[in-house]
Formats: C-alpha cells, sequence, structure tokens
C-alpha cells in the first residue's frame, strides 16, 4: 500500500487528526498536487490554528503558485500562533520565510 492510500486509510478512522491532514498534505506537494495540498492545509488550519508547522507549508504552497499577498498572510498568522504557542524554533522558520519574501 502507498503512503497516500495508508494515510488515508488511517484519517477515516481519524478525520480530524491534525498529523495525518499535515503529513497527506506533504505527500500531495510531492505529487506537484498543491490543490489538493493547499486544501488539507486550511481545512486543518480552520480546525486547529496553533499546528503552526503546516502555515510554512502553505506559505511555501503559496508563493509557488504566485499568491505573495496570501503566502505573507499566512506568515504573519503563523508567526503570530508559533509566538502564543512559544514556538520559537517555527517562529524563527516562519519569520525567514516571511523576510525572505517582503525584503
Amino acid at each position: 500500500m502507498d503512503r497516500i492510500a495508508l494515510i488515508k486509510q488511517m484519517l477515516e478512522k481519524s478525520p480530524n487528526d491534525s498529523f495525518l491532514k499535515h503529513a497527506l498534505a506533504l505527500e500531495y506537494i510531492k505529487l506537484n498536487d498543491d490543490a489538493g495540498a493547499r486544501q488539507l492545509f486550511e481545512e486543518l488550519l480552520a480546525h486547529e490554528p496553533g499546528y503552526v508547522g503546516s502555515y510554512y507549508h502553505l506559505g511555501k504552497l503559496l508563493e509557488r503558485s504566485g499568491q505573495r499577498e496570501a503566502a505573507v498572510a499566512t506568515y504573519e498568522k503563523g508567526m503570530e500562533m508559533a509566538k502564543a504557542g512559544n514556538e520559537r524554533h517555527a517562529y524563527n522558520e516562519l519569520q525567514a520565510a516571511y523576510e525572505e519574501l517582503v525584503y
């Protein structure tokens, strides 16, 4: 069974599992399915806005698709959530991506 099928099977049992949604979105990115990945990241963040790792990957996806303003907003929201959760490493990664895009 391939990774995507395995993750989907696990999601059937735990449809709101943020880790699984994040993992599936990353698999979609590997297949250049940015639309599928974006949908999963957005669903995940709507359900669990504190899942800060997804902001980075969603921001990068938006950058690749030429949606600069949406990427900036995603990084800003991610930095806000990382700061609130005292997740310094995630904050620093998001800030670096943000600064690279803005400056």
